[in-house]
C-alpha cells in the first residue's frame, strides 16, 4: 500500500464534486461578510445551514483519512511514537462516527451527499512529510476550527429550536476538544528539546488558521459568522496568547475584507 498519499488520489464515488480552495471561495453561493451568517431571519438560512453541514461532512471524511495516514505513513518509533499512533487510531474511530452522524444530519436537514462541492484543504494539511506539522495543521488548526464551527452550529440549533441538530453538534464538539488536546499534547512532547522545529510547526499552524478566517467572518464578536470558542480551545490546550493571535488575525482579515473589492466572477 502506498505511503504519503496525495490529495488527488483520495477515493470518491461519482456523487462528489471536488473544487480547489480558490474555486470554493469564489462560489457565488458562499456570499461574504454579513451574508454568510446563519441568521434565523434570513430567507435562505436553510440552504446556508445545509451547505455548512455538508462542509462538515466532507471535513470529517478527510479528518478520518488524515488520521489514518498518520497511523500508516510512519514506521519508525523515532518518527512517530506508537502511543501517538494509538491516539490517531482512536481519532479515526471518532471521525468515522462523525461521518455517520453528519450523513444523518444531512438527511434531517434535507440535503444529499454531493449537493455542495468538496475541497481537499484538510487532507492537504495532513500530507506534510513531518508528522509534527500534521499535528499542528490538522489537530490544532483545522480541528480547532471545528471547535468553533460546532459551537456556532450548536448555538444556531438552539436558536432554531432543533434539538436533534443541537444534540449531535454538542456530541461532536466534545470529541473535537479531545482531538485538539491530543494534538497539543503530542506536538509539545515530540518537539521537546527541538525549539526550532516546534516554532516552524506553529508558524505552519498559523498559516493554516489564517486560510480559514473566511475574510474575517470568524471572530469573537457577537455578529461573527463563526464564533471563536475561547473556553473550549483553552480546554483543548490552547493558551491565552495563542487564542489572542487567532482573534487578532481574524480581526485584521475583517478590516481588510471590508475594503477589498469583490472577487471576480
Amino acid at each position: 500500500m502506498q505511503k504519503q498519499l496525495s490529495p488527488d488520489q483520495l477515493a470518491r464515488d461519482d456523487r462528489f464534486v471536488r473544487v480547489s480552495l480558490e474555486e470554493r471561495f469564489r462560489d457565488p453561493r458562499a456570499g461574504s461578510g454579513e451574508e454568510r451568517k446563519l441568521d434565523r431571519s434570513a430567507e435562505d438560512v436553510p440552504d446556508r445551514a445545509r451547505q455548512q453541514m455538508h462542509g462538515i461532512f466532507v471535513g470529517e471524511i478527510q479528518a478520518l483519512e488524515g488520521a489514518g495516514r498518520t497511523c500508516f505513513d510512519y514506521e519508525s518509533p523515532g518518527e512517530v511514537p506508537l502511543e501517538l499512533k494509538l491516539d490517531m487510531a482512536r481519532q479515526c474511530w471518532d471521525e468515522a462516527r462523525h461521518c455517520e452522524i453528519s450523513v444523518k444530519l444531512g438527511d434531517h436537514m434535507g440535503s444529499r451527499i454531493g449537493e455542495y462541492a468538496e475541497s481537499t484543504t484538510l487532507f492537504e494539511a495532513a500530507c506534510h512529510e513531518d508528522a509534527v506539522f500534521r499535528l499542528a495543521g490538522v489537530n490544532r488548526a483545522l480541528e480547532g476550527l471545528a471547535i468553533d464551527v460546532f459551537t456556532t452550529m450548536r448555538d444556531f440549533a438552539q436558536d432554531m429550536s432543533d434539538p436533534t441538530l443541537e444534540f449531535c453538534e454538542d456530541w461532536m464538539l466534545a470529541d473535537e476538544v479531545t482531538h485538539v488536546k491530543m494534538g497539543s499534547t503530542w506536538l509539545r512532547a515530540v518537539t521537546e528539546g527541538q525549539p526550532e522545529r516546534r516554532a516552524a510547526a506553529l508558524e505552519y499552524q498559523r498559516t493554516v488558521d489564517k486560510l480559514f478566517n473566511f475574510r474575517g467572518r470568524r471572530g469573537e464578536e457577537a455578529d461573527s459568522a463563526i464564533r471563536l470558542a475561547r473556553r473550549f480551545r483553552e480546554m483543548a490546550g490552547f493558551d491565552t496568547t495563542e487564542i489572542d493571535v487567532i482573534a487578532a488575525d481574524a480581526a485584521a482579515d475583517a478590516r481588510m475584507g471590508s475594503t477589498a473589492p469583490a472577487p471576480a466572477p
